[in-house]
């Protein structure tokens, strides 16, 4: 038999696809076993080893009834496996979602909606209309959309203008956008609760301000005051950008010339 096998394995003809092929393997693998380090599902993928080590040693001594009970395991247990492993699942698909080339297209999209916003404040500074803007990140804003009104529009320099412009049902409060789709109009966002060192901003400033504190977001505030455009992010509030710098801002790119103002201070 150990002479047969050896005859079989001196037939096989080994190519460069073969070696690409083992490579593939081994590194989906390896970055497989990344992933799942430090989690419970080491624990189960050692438990899965143990299972398959006890099932080849029953076939090898012939133990019909152990082998036949394993069998079945393993037939329903890759539905089983499914729901135990959902959030590694979940996590190595999101994982995935972040590789070079998603990540590509992902700022295709960003650089896109960020000309479509420049746009938009570019009119409506021009016509003293004001309005404010939150790009969601990282940090979901279900809670602020759900006390406006819910959307699910692609985003337009001719869209962003038209809910802006007074007294439409949807100009007094927030618009967010997630991606390239704007979700929510009409958002109340939380007011800043820290001092301003500048008197003159108005409910829009503390909003974007009060919002940017709490979240990841990044929140642009046209004023109907001043016609001036101002970006909140980390608390921190940049004033008088011009439409390109707020494209800049918007996009992660550095904006050119901006000037930085510290006007919440935030308490201790």
């Amino acid at each position: 038999m150990t002479a047969s096998i050896f005859d079989q394995l001196r037939l096989l003809h080994v190519g460069p696809r073969d070696f690409v092929e083992i490579l593939i393997v081994a590194f989906v693998l390896y970055r497989v076993l990344l992933l799942i380090q430090g989690t419970r599902a080491v624990q189960m993928l050692i438990g899965i080893v143990v299972l398959v080590l006890v099932y080849v040693i029953a076939w090898i001594a012939k133990l019909t009834m152990i082998t036949y009970l394993l069998e079945l395991v393993f037939t329903y247990g890759a539905f089983a496996a499914l729901i135990v492993f959902q959030p590694e699942l979940r996590a190595g698909l999101a994982h995935l979602g972040q590789s070079r080339v998603t990540r590509f297209f992902r700022r295709m999209e960003e650089v896109e909606v960020a000309e479509e916003v420049a746009e938009a404040v570019e009119r409506l500074a021009r016509s003293g209309i004001g309005a404010i803007i939150v790009f969601e990140r990282e940090m979901a804003l279900g809670d602020y959309i759900e006390s406006g009104s819910e959307m699910q529009a692609k985003v337009s320099a001719d869209l962003v203008a038209t809910i802006f412009t007074p007294y439409s049902p949807l100009h007094d409060g927030a618009v967010i956008l997630r991606g390239d789709t704007i979700i929510g109009a009409g958002c109340i966002l939380p007011l800043s609760q820290a001092p301003l060192a500048d008197r003159s901003l108005g409910t829009r400033h503390r909003a974007a301000i009060g919002l940017s504190q709490e979240t990841d977001a990044i929140v642009v505030v046209v004023s109907e005051e001043t016609s001036t455009i101002s970006v909140a992010l980390a608390g921190r509030l940049t004033r008088n950008l011009s439409p390109s710098q707020v494209r800049d801002l918007v996009s992660g790119r550095p904006a050119r010339t901006t000037a930085e103002h510290p006007v919440a201070q935030l308490p201790a």
